[in-house]
């Protein structure tokens, strides 16, 4: 029996992405609100196969050419939402990022999310299609943490995380969790996970019976806090992104 050929390109939502319109997921979203079209007529799936984005236009405004894929490393601080705006009228990253950022750097996307409360390494990209590669738990990207914390915990008892943990009926993989140094009931975790639930570090170690007062990110993959300053941001070199792009696709990232 002959398989049908497979249609020539890629699907609209994954072009768009990749395009740094937005994620690929919100591309579906315009897709459903007819926001999207090709040579004037309406997308009505996101499934439609195209080359390129040759007569594209999004709300009307034709979709320019990709531009190169860049990565930026920003120390976000609390108190700052993750997104690009917020009904209540709190502060956004973008607040920041206006004045961390040159005038001339294209649209960024966050990848992942560090809640309000939740300071350290967030990483910003204008190519959708590396931020949805970089947020699947099938990637196994490993997120490191650093939380202050207060209460009573053994190493032995963070050790048996390393086989996950349910709470709540949710299942949390595999964590890598060590005291880093102890002050009377006060301490430092060092926390690495792979998955990255919806504030997973907080309630696991809040499962435990800690108080967490300070919750710090200081690594995604191979990128690093180090040194950058609260507030302020640094485009990730080339070489780096090129290395890291190599790894996620040996990883089976790509999807």
């Amino acid at each position: 029996m002959r398989s049908e050929p497979r249609p020539e390109g890629e699907r609209i939502a994954k072009l768009l992405a990749r395009a740094g319109i937005a994620s690929r997921r919100e591309v579906e979203r315009m897709i459903a609100d007819r926001r999207i079209a090709i040579g004037g007529l309406i997308v009505e799936t996101p499934a439609t196969i195209l080359k390129d984005l040759t007569g594209v236009t999004v709300d009307g405004k034709p979709v320019a050419k990709p531009e190169p894929t860049r990565l930026y490393a920003f120390n976000k601080p609390t108190g700052l939402i993750t997104a690009e705006s917020d009904p209540k009228g709190r502060p956004t990253i973008y607040t920041a990022l206006r004045n961390a950022l040159p005038k001339k750097t294209p649209r960024l996307m966050p990848i992942g999310r560090l809640d309000l409360n939740t300071e350290g390494l967030l990483l910003l990209t204008n190519d959708g299609e590396l931020k949805r590669q970089m947020e699947l738990p099938s990637s196994g990207i490993p997120r490191t943490y650093r939380a202050r914390t207060f209460g009573d915990i053994t190493q032995e008892q963070l050790e048996d995380l390393i086989d996950g943990i349910t709470i709540d009926g949710i299942h949390y993989g595999s964590i890598d969790a060590n005291l880093e140094r102890r002050t009377g009931r006060n301490q430092w975790i060092e926390v690495t996970i792979t998955e990255g639930k919806n504030r997973e570090v907080r309630r696991v170690l809040e499962h435990l019976g800690l108080q967490v007062s300070r919750l710090i990110r200081t690594a995604y993959g191979p990128f690093e806090l180090d040194d950058l300053p609260r507030g302020m941001a640094r485009e990730i070199r080339t070489d780096e992104l090129g290395r890291f792009r190599s790894w996620l696709k040996r990883a089976g990232g790509k999807n």
